[in-house]
């Protein structure tokens, strides 16, 4: 990304994410007392200005800033207001130039409060559950949120005893000094600030596929001792949603997959990168609970590796999130996808209307009609190119755009690419942009 391309604050979430400057590489070393929900944290930014900058604004929630440096040397000059830090150079940066960060800062983590509910750090009975989407990720670190700025990340977490932390990418060491161990966790590809995330609890890792099956990416369950046989049986069949993943969407983009399954009841599951976190409700063989399995499995593709450049077109994470849901029914023998699609237009049609799908506004952007008649529009599209031609153009969107920000005008943009004779703006044109709900394709 350059100045040119640096984009303007994303319209549901204008006070969130600075459009001046990029981070290219995180380096988070965290220090977290359970008993007090205490966090003392170092955050090192590597970042590059995209525009004139007399001022940093990093998000920041709830968390007092004590010291910071930029290049190695001690500002001066920052200030704190309720959800940012604002550091000020000693001199305006120019695009282009590259800077480094670190912000020591440190207090008593708490999920913000917003639209969208609680989101961000939250305590459980035993332990700690970051959900970061939307605007989540600067209630644990000061960061750059908007989903377009992707970066790597290293996340160092040391905590109690007989505690695991659980984060994105893999476990790089560890180590233990007294009563405290350190975990490092190194994620080297693209990945957007609300994707980032810690699970501590007394979690054990153990393998979810069987050793020599043919499941070609290592998985593995995070769970409690007393969780271990519920997770095993309600998680048995992820390594088949991850095979029929795969054949219809191309490869799994990530090295491995984790499953981390608390001891607490929650109310939705929820998908970081390279791992999805689900409560002990979750853990069983109905319908219900496996198809948020293989939603949150799905988000790997759509929304962690391909992620929406702006929340309105976020029916390109949901509305394919929900289509694998159909995909997995009819590959377990449950119901067609043609049936799971038909019921869910019949539940559209008795409803309000009144909802663009792609662009539904920041209120209604985690609404079930987004999920299910974004779902729709991919069926209407998959209807009209044929099964070949659309799961192969899925497979290509997908390795094409890898790590990457998407678009639905991209999207429609590399379908009509790809398969010819389609003109996908027409197809998806009444199910994303016109209230009213187009007849079943």
């Amino acid at each position: 990304m350059t100045a040119e391309t640096a984009g303007s604050p994303d319209p549901y979430t204008l006070d969130h994410g600075s459009t001046s400057y990029r981070v290219d590489r995180y380096e988070l070393d965290l220090d977290v007392r359970l008993g007090s929900n205490r966090l003392v944290g170092r955050a090192v930014l590597r970042c590059t200005a995209l525009e004139p900058s007399s001022q940093l604004v990093l998000d920041l929630v709830g968390l007092r800033a004590s010291k910071i440096q930029l290049d190695g040397k001690k500002v001066q000059k920052f200030s704190q207001r309720p959800e940012h830090l604002v550091v000020t150079p000693p001199s305006q940066l120019k695009p282009g130039q590259q800077f480094v960060l670190d912000v020591r800062y440190e207090g008593n983590p708490q999920p913000r409060r917003g639209l969208w509910g609680e989101v961000g750090w939250e305590e459980l009975t035993d332990g700690v559950l970051v959900a970061g989407q939307p605007n989540g990720a600067a209630s644990w670190f000061p960061c750059n949120d908007h989903p377009r700025n992707k970066s790597s990340f290293l996340i160092s977490i040391t905590t109690d005893d007989n505690y695991r932390p659980v984060c994105n990418g893999q476990l790089v060491s560890r180590s233990r000094k007294s009563s405290r161990e350190t975990w490092v966790y190194e994620h080297s590809v693209p990945m957007a600030t609300y994707l980032a995330t810690v699970q501590i609890g007394r979690y054990s890792l153990i393998p979810l596929a069987p050793e020599g099956a043919h499941h070609k990416v290592p998985q593995f369950a995070a769970v409690t001792a007393s969780m271990v046989a519920d997770a095993r049986e309600g998680l048995r069949r992820q390594p088949d949603m991850m095979q029929t993943f795969e054949d219809c969407f191309g490869p799994y983009p990530f090295d491995e997959y984790t499953s981390v399954v608390a001891e607490d009841e929650l109310e939705i599951p929820l998908e970081a990168q390279t791992l999805s976190i689900f409560g002990r409700n979750h853990m069983r063989d109905t319908w219900e609970a496996q198809r948020l399995i293989a939603h949150e499995l799905s988000h790997q593709w759509f929304g962690n590796s391909l992620t929406a450049g702006t929340w309105k077109d976020i029916w390109l994470h949901e509305g394919f999130a929900c289509y694998a849901e159909w995909l997995w029914s009819e590959e377990s023998g449950t119901m067609s996808v043609g049936d799971r699609a038909e019921a869910a237009w019949k539940r559209l049609a008795a409803g309000p209307q009144d909802l663009l799908v792609g662009d539904p506004g920041p209120e209604l952007m985690f609404d079930d009609r987004v999920y299910k008649r974004g779902a729709l529009a991919v069926h209407a599209l998959r209807v009209a190119a044929g099964d070949e031609a659309f799961f192969g153009f899925l497979r290509h969107w997908t390795s094409a755009n890898r790590y990457g920000s998407v678009s639905t005008e991209a999207f429609i943009e590399a379908a009509d690419s790809f398969i010819p004779d389609l003109d996908a703006a027409a197809i998806l044109q009444p199910w994303l942009y016109e209230a009213a709900l187009p007849p079943f394709p």
